[in-house]
């Protein structure tokens, strides 16, 4: 009892304190300068040509108050902010009992009044740091103090987030319902207003039922604060919905995941208190329309509707850095989580392509051999590790390391693994950029780790421009409304791989689909050799929940995932999504130019070999091709290397 006395002292001396200083503060911003809030264009996106593909919250179309229904008015003030037209911009007796139910129950429970969200929506909430609630707060009291109730109602209307890329009342009322907001019905209205608390939950899209329970709060919070009767609150909870849900025409759609990295970028970057001051943005992107639209429409026309299975995309410029294209999944309307970004996931057998790297650099050549076989091995805590071929398919014979990236032998992988020691697979992927933790076990050059896919395409950078480590980033530039310089990107490259090596590795990487490789097992990638019209160094990665393929040419590298969002092992047929999604985009993406691939460094030969074997071709060897060598580390007839080696792994 005493302690909720002295909460109840705490409660009332809180609310004096803030009200007297909310009235002092209040008469200082009269005197400020006034902030622009009822601009739709708050925000413009251009692309690498600095043409705008994006403007706006999100909105195209602002909505004045007198053309919005009153239900979604009263929904929204009801469920949101029911002392929106009494208080000052903060609600302290309802942040008080917030507090106070915090304290006892130990949850969260938030108490941001229609004013301090709008100002989120305008300024983008990027972190949670005192100084952002501080700016938040102060340009909360500005608007309040210079503007009226009604027109900062109408500004939060038209750019409060409804799920699935819709800002704004108008553009959700359209994708929804296919009405303009000021034919809302109250049933209409009310699943409306309950999407903004959590759209990718509330969206009637994703999941009706939910939508619906959140609609039935919506309704008792008007029927409380007596904005319609139980009666009239029934009628509208039991009014049958006909959910549109559908922009297949609008483009605009095509780029959300990639306007959702960049805003992810800009949090990034720190520079939210430019934000606060500007009054607007312009946000210069290194968005590819053709990268985009190529990404977008090959996944669009690879993954059938009839799958939950998820996807996700990067295309960059591996000479810069350059992210040209980005999907985050295969429906933005369904899903805003952008899995290109923020999932982490098995990557599989693209984590060879590290090792050989470094195999190449520590002696190796296309042509060191070892014996592909049923492998036990024993590791240094006396433990045994035994990995399988996919399929269980083994040579029983000595191959060559380009055949091993042919068919992505683990065996060959994780007996060079060992043969360098299991550090040097870990500091390859730090050299180019790999930040995600990476254990020297034996099993890592089979990708048992997780890593982002930007990650991922940031490190396969420094294969496909000749040994540099690049840093992946969206934004090249971003200016406030008057034009001042907020931030400027500044390349980062620095040279962490040798030329020569990584020459020899990407030509290595074009065996996944060479068909001189085809002898007891078939290159992995195989498949796809008839669809190409270019040449490209590629390699997949599969394991019982994710399928990767990342492959480049020296001006483009491309990544594909393919996986379930709940980790469910992928069905036979998922493979395929994951090839195809890559090879279509990488194709439309280059149709119209020329094949464009890498000069032979000074000191790099070229020599005929038995690809297999990784021998020199005898002349009644059919299948002979020509494979890289450092000068001085060739194969010749009486090489004793490939007996060498397979002894070594006896």
């Amino acid at each position: 009892m005493r302690l909720f006395r002295n909460l109840w002292k705490f409660f009332l001396f809180f609310t004096l304190l803030c009200t007297i200083f909310t009235v002092c503060c209040y008469f200082y911003v009269k005197l400020t300068p006034t902030v622009n809030i009822t601009s739709s264009e708050g925000i413009t996106y251009f692309d690498n040509t600095n043409t705008v593909f994006y403007q706006g919250n999100g909105t195209s179309t602002w909505a004045n108050l007198e053309n919005i229904n009153q239900n979604i008015i009263n929904a929204t003030i009801s469920s949101e902010d029911k002392n929106f037209y009494s208080h000052h911009g903060f609600d302290f007796v309802r942040i008080a009992k917030a507090m106070l139910t915090n304290l006892k129950s130990g949850s969260k429970q938030g108490a941001s009044t229609i004013s301090q969200q709008y100002v989120k929506n305008l300024y983008l909430d990027f972190d949670q740091t005192w100084s952002r609630k501080w700016d938040e707060m102060w340009l909360t009291m500005e608007i309040e103090a210079h503007y009226s109730k009604d027109q900062i109602l109408e500004g939060y209307l038209n750019t409060i987030n409804y799920g699935h890329g819709m800002y704004g009342i108008e553009k959700a009322s359209k994708f929804y319902f296919n009405k303009s907001a000021k034919d809302l019905s109250l049933a209409e209205a009310t699943i409306l207003a309950g999407i903004p608390k959590s759209p990718a939950n509330y969206s009637p899209v994703n999941d009706f039922d939910t939508a619906k329970k959140r609609q039935k709060y919506i309704l008792s919070t008007m029927v409380k604060n007596k904005y319609i009767t139980q009666k009239e609150a029934d009628a509208a909870y039991n009014e049958k919905l006909e959910i549109i849900g559908n922009l297949e025409n609008d483009e605009t759609l095509n780029y959300m995941y990639y306007i959702n990295a960049v805003n992810n970028e800009l949090e990034q970057l720190g520079i939210s208190n430019s934000l606060i001051t500007s009054g607007g943005l312009k946000i210069y992107t290194n968005m590819n329309i053709k990268a985009q639209k190529a990404l977008e429409s090959s996944t669009k026309n690879t993954i059938t509707k009839d799958t939950e299975i998820q996807t996700a995309s990067i295309m960059m410029n591996p000479n810069n850095g350059k992210i040209l294209g980005l999907v985050g999944g295969k429906d933005y309307r369904k899903s805003e989580y952008n899995r290109a970004i923020l999932s982490k996931r098995q990557i599989g057998s693209t984590m060879k392509p590290f090792l050989y790297y470094a195999a190449l650099e520590n002696g190796f050549t296309s042509s060191t051999a070892f014996k592909s076989e049923q492998t036990t091995f024993t590791l240094n805590n006396n433990e045994t590790y035994s990995p399988k071929n996919y399929n269980n398919k083994y040579a029983e014979k000595p191959i060559s390391l380009a055949t091993a990236i042919a068919y992505s032998d683990n065996i060959y992988a994780v007996k060079t693994h060992m043969f360098l020691g299991e550090d040097v697979l870990v500091d390859t992927a730090k050299r180019v950029g790999i930040t995600s933790k990476l254990k020297a076990v034996a099993s890592l050059p089979l990708g048992t780790y997780e890593m982002y896919l930007k990650e991922l395409v940031g490190g396969y950078a420094a294969f496909a421009n000749s040994g540099y480590k690049i840093k992946p980033y969206l934004i090249h530039k971003v200016e406030n409304s008057k034009g001042d310089v907020l931030y400027e990107a500044k390349e980062e490259k620095s040279q962490v791989l040798s030329g020569s090596v990584t020459f020899i590795l990407s030509n290595l990487l074009t065996s996944t689909y060479d068909s001189a490789f085809i002898d007891y097992n078939y290159p992995t990638a195989i498949s796809l050799a008839s669809k190409m019209t270019h040449t490209y160094a590629l390699k997949s990665g599969t394991t019982d929940t994710d399928s990767i393929y990342i492959g480049y040419t020296p001006d483009v590298v491309t990544a594909v995932w393919c996986g379930y969002d709940d980790n469910r092992n992928i069905k036979d047929t998922d493979y395929k999504f994951t090839k195809d999604i890559w090879i279509n985009s990488m194709e439309t993406y280059l149709d119209g130019t020329e094949n464009h691939w890498y000069e032979i460094p000074d000191n790099v030969v070229g020599v005929l070999v038995d690809p297999i074997t990784g021998k020199p071709a005898s002349k009644e060897n059919k299948k002979a091709k020509i494979m890289y060598y450092i000068k001085g580390s060739e194969p010749s007839e009486d090489d004793p290397v490939f007996d060498e080696i397979e002894k070594k792994d006896k």
